[in-house]
């Protein structure tokens, strides 16, 4: 699930990020050492760094088109700048991992976490991590054509009726 840098994969990043902090960010049970060192496996076979890395390169590229638009004679400054803080924030990421494993960790018993590690390790388990964004990104782009196509015909439909009552939209 986490790891194709994809557009897929930054908007499920970003939702996930989103997720993960309108849940809160400490939770009242504190999972064992342990459980914690299983889930930080999980998650980091699960390829969440490339998922997370991402959102930092993206809040700094935001940061440096907002004061681009401002004042476009400082790109040159602003882009080292943003290199600076690309290389000094990426690993931050640590934290997000960090919060990722302790969902895990207080979600699922130490069993489950090496249950879930053990199938992630599986063949079977591999092939969805390497199946699962292509089937993701797929998922997304069709979801989206369908959603075009239904706009499209709430639109016609809307137009009609309203064509009925006398209003031309």
């Amino acid at each position: 699930m986490f790891d194709h840098p994809s557009a897929g994969t930054a908007r499920a990043a970003l939702l996930a990020l989103g997720l993960l902090l309108s849940t809160g960010i400490a939770d009242a049970q504190q999972p064992s050492a342990t459980a914690m060192a299983t889930a930080t496996e999980l998650v980091t076979l699960k390829g969440a760094k490339a998922m997370y890395e991402p959102l930092v390169v993206g809040i700094i590229e935001k940061a440096k088109g907002m004061f681009l638009q401002t004042n476009p004679m400082l790109g040159k400054d602003l882009n080292d700048v943003a290199a600076k803080l690309r290389a000094d924030l990426v690993p931050r990421t640590a934290e997000l991992m960090t919060e990722t494993a302790r969902r895990y960790a207080t979600r699922f018993s130490e069993q489950e976490l090496r249950d879930a590690l053990a199938f992630y390790k599986s063949s079977l388990g591999r092939k969805l991590l390497v199946e699962e964004p292509a089937i993701a990104d797929q998922s997304m782009r069709s979801m989206a054509s369908w959603a075009d196509k239904l706009s499209e015909e709430v639109i016609s439909k809307m137009r009609a009726e309203m064509r009925k009552r006398g209003h031309e939209i």
